[in-house]
């Protein structure tokens, strides 16, 4: 019997094209709904998912389930320690969003320190002297904070090498790279104007960062947010962001997505707010899906896949 893939959101052609020279049935369903994945993928061998939840009670639903492809690096809303009872493997795209990520957060950094989206928004407001009193500022000889140096902050680390900042990072497990100094991570929210979040999503890292770090922030420094929102206080947040206490922030994940339009955030002037954006490109998009329906393809074919987040032993 023909092996199917159950794609809850579609994926452009190149990856559905990759399935189906394999063989494999390609079944699109409707959405992210829990009980709606449950009924569409009952058949599936593979499946391949964005950020929504992936439980122990979907798995059971689809009983022969052998891979969950990730759209993306971040695997925190699968239970990876049930697929690896059900010897499901779990894996994801670390290689294809890097450079794409970092592109999205420099522009949020760009674009909170010139004040570019309350400035555009100020002259649909029909006030075009709001930038009077709301300036913006240069980032030359500032210092950019890196929390998190693997793929994607050496790439922001890379991509900001023509802006003549001064570039600092925190990573136990990162090594010397040029043009970066590696300092603590106490270090990282003390000195730099910009602290910018690539961390992934861990039980370690989740709510690391609140109250006690924001105080250690210089008043006039920026947050730039594009990892999970999980790993904020966000109440602290917004409490740091009412006071003063830090100038701003750049937030493109949420502990709750959608955010609703009713969180405090959204009432907030010193805040850009991006829906979840930060990968969300043509060539990214092409790019995921080639490498997560190639992963599909070696274990549905009996191979191990490239990029496996657990291990199952055959």
């Amino acid at each position: 019997m023909t092996k199917q893939v159950f794609l809850p959101d579609d994926i452009p052609a190149v990856g559905k094209k990759i399935l189906e020279e394999a063989g494999l049935e390609v079944v699109v369903g409707s959405g992210r709904d829990h009980e709606k994945m449950k009924a569409e993928g009952a058949e599936a061998s593979a499946v391949l998912i964005g950020t929504q939840k992936f439980d122990a009670d979907i798995m059971d639903a689809m009983p022969n389930l052998k891979v969950i492809a990730r759209n993306g690096v971040g695997y925190d809303a699968v239970d990876v320690d049930a697929a690896t009872q059900r010897g499901i493997y779990v894996v994801n795209t670390p290689k294809a969003l890097s450079g794409s990520v970092a592109e999205t957060a420099v522009s949020e950094l760009l674009a909170i320190s010139k004040n570019l989206y309350q400035d555009s928004k100020a002259i649909h407001d029909d006030n075009w002297n709001y930038r009077k009193a709301h300036p913006g500022r240069d980032i030359e000889g500032k210092t950019v904070g890196i929390l998190g140096f693997g793929r994607i902050g050496q790439q922001v680390a890379k991509k900001l090498s023509g802006f003549d900042v001064k570039v600092i990072a925190f990573d136990p497990f990162a090594k010397d790279v040029p043009n970066v100094e590696l300092v603590d991570r106490e270090t990282i929210f003390k000195t730099a104007d910009y602290v910018m979040v690539h961390l992934p999503a861990l039980p370690e890292t989740q709510h690391s960062i609140g109250a006690d770090e924001f105080k250690l922030m210089k008043n006039d420094a920026f947050l730039i947010n594009m990892a999970r929102g999980s790993i904020l206080v966000e109440s602290d947040l917004v409490s740091a962001l009412k006071s003063g206490e830090i100038a701003g922030a750049a937030l493109d994940v949420f502990e709750e997505e959608p955010l609703p339009v009713t969180n405090p955030l959204v009432a907030l002037e010193n805040v850009l707010l991006t829906p979840h954006i930060a990968s969300n490109t043509v060539e990214t998009k092409a790019r995921m899906a080639v490498d997560a329906t190639n992963d599909i393809v070696r274990v549905l074919s009996g191979k191990s896949p490239e990029s496996a987040v657990n291990k199952i032993n055959k």
